[in-house]
């Protein structure tokens, strides 16, 4: 017996409904990415493993999805080779992998292309990713980002932008949200006067996790991996700094006056929030010493965003990144993007009922068939119709009427339009509104002028 058609778990299809509803999620962020002058580009979804490989930090590089070499992979492998660990023999066996993020391939792009691109370089990009998680809610291992990135240019106008198109997707889309704000100097300040400046990747990784494990459990983790008592001790207090962002900034030179890079991270969160105030975000925003972004790329500002309705995690971050390029050999150029979790956004939309009840392509209008010189007479009227945008649709069938009246409330087309041998006759459409059961003799003319008052 055949096995029962199935998908890969933490993979999902996509209904109609469900396109069509994530369809105006990516249209509402395109055209806003647009309006703000970045242009859109596309990766492959596999990328050599070279480019892949620790870009991401180790807990991160073991959710890569790895691809097999085509062809008997085995066969230049000796015995012993054979007999390696997986993480030895995988990399014998597969030189390529699904991409992780946008961001890494985007680096990689920039470098490859650095001579047919002008920067500073601001672009898009509305993919799938890939990563071998554990799925659960909110969480899966094909998904679709939305970045945008500036690269080549150090401005903290760039951050300011950023923040001003978070803020415009989210008002577009009708949720509320709340920015937090960081910078990955302040935290490497931290981390020096502490006394374990060479410990920042392992500080960071466990302070990104404090909301899933608490205090308790980031400085536990942080011994496991070797940080000192005393470095404890130390940090502590600051992961319990209360007050205000601005307060909590001011706090913070005090305690960071020692470290060149400490204050250099305060200097600019002080300047970008500058810039904010000169045109407010509707959203929330505030600092947030314990947003740490787990990534090993970023170094200055980090931004995360969280619904203010729904608890689902962050379902839009990103940050500074001053060495992505140099990784793939072009040293010195710096670079700013966020990635918005379309999955994680529509899930919150979902929840909150706040998609539209008809999207703008949904059928407006379904044609009776009664016979073949009744479709000869609507096909013109049809392509009319489409030319100006009008979603039309003709029953392909001569069914019968209650059929095709079904078929046109189980699809939710609010109009359909009767042709039969007086309306060929008199050249008119009867059209009759589903709703209310109003019907209407309509020229051709004049039926384009009621169903474009009606979209």
């Amino acid at each position: 017996m055949a096995d029962k058609p199935s998908i890969p778990k933490g993979t999902r299809d996509f209904s109609p409904l469900e396109m069509t509803r994530r369809n105006h999620i990516f249209d509402t962020i395109r055209r806003i990415f647009q309006v703000h002058g970045f242009l859109p580009i596309e990766t492959p979804a596999m990328e050599k493993l070279s480019s892949l490989m620790g870009k991401y930090g180790d807990e991160w590089d073991k959710l890569l999805f790895k691809v097999l070499n085509s062809g008997d992979f085995k066969a230049k492998l000796s015995t012993e080779e054979l007999n390696q660990t997986s993480g030895k023999l995988g990399t014998k066996i597969s030189e390529k992998g699904l991409r992780y993020d946008l961001t890494v391939p985007f680096a990689r792009f920039v470098v490859q292309h650095r001579n047919e691109i002008t920067f500073p370089f601001k672009r898009y990009q509305i993919q799938p990713v890939w990563r071998a998680d554990r799925p659960q809610r909110g969480r899966y291992r094909e998904f679709y980002q939305c970045d945008v990135d500036v690269i080549g240019s150090d401005s903290l106008l760039n951050e300011f932008e950023l923040i001003q198109i978070i803020d415009e997707v989210f008002e577009a889309l009708g949720l509320k949200v709340q920015i937090l704000l960081n910078n990955r100097k302040v935290l490497a300040g931290i981390a020096e006067m502490i006394g374990s400046p060479d410990q920042m990747t392992a500080i960071t990784v466990a302070i990104d996790k404090l909301e899933k494990i608490g205090h308790e459990g980031v400085l536990s983790e942080l011994k496991q991996k070797g940080l000192s008592k005393d470095s404890c001790d130390k940090l502590e207090p600051l992961l319990q700094l209360e007050g205000p962002g601005l307060e909590k900034l001011e706090k913070l030179g005090g305690i960071l006056e020692g470290s060149e890079i400490g204050m250099k991270g305060l200097a600019e969160l002080r300047h970008l929030l500058e810039y904010v105030e000169t045109d407010p975000v509707t959203c929330t925003l505030e600092f947030d010493l314990t947003l740490a972004r787990g990534l090993n790329y970023y170094t200055g500002s980090i931004l995360e965003v969280k619904s203010a309705e729904v608890a689902i995690g962050s379902i839009c971050g990103g940050g500074r990144y001053d060495d992505l390029t140099g990784i793939f050999g072009l040293e010195g150029v710096s670079g700013v993007g966020i990635s918005f979790g379309a999955d994680r956004i529509y899930d919150v939309m979902l929840q909150l009922d706040r998609f539209p009840k008809r999207a703008a392509l949904d059928t407006t209008l379904l044609f009776v068939n009664f016979g073949e010189a009744e479709v000869k007479h609507i096909i013109p009227i049809l392509g009319h119709l489409r030319k100006y945008g009008i979603a039309s649709e003709l029953y392909p069938e001569q069914a019968k009427m209650k059929k095709q009246m079904a078929y046109a409330d189980k699809r939710e087309i609010p109009f359909v339009a009767l042709v039969g041998e007086q309306e060929v006759k008199d050249g008119v459409v009867t059209l009759k509104e589903m709703e209310t059961g109003k019907q209407e003799r309509l020229g051709p003319e004049e039926l384009v002028q009621r169903l474009s008052s009606a979209k």
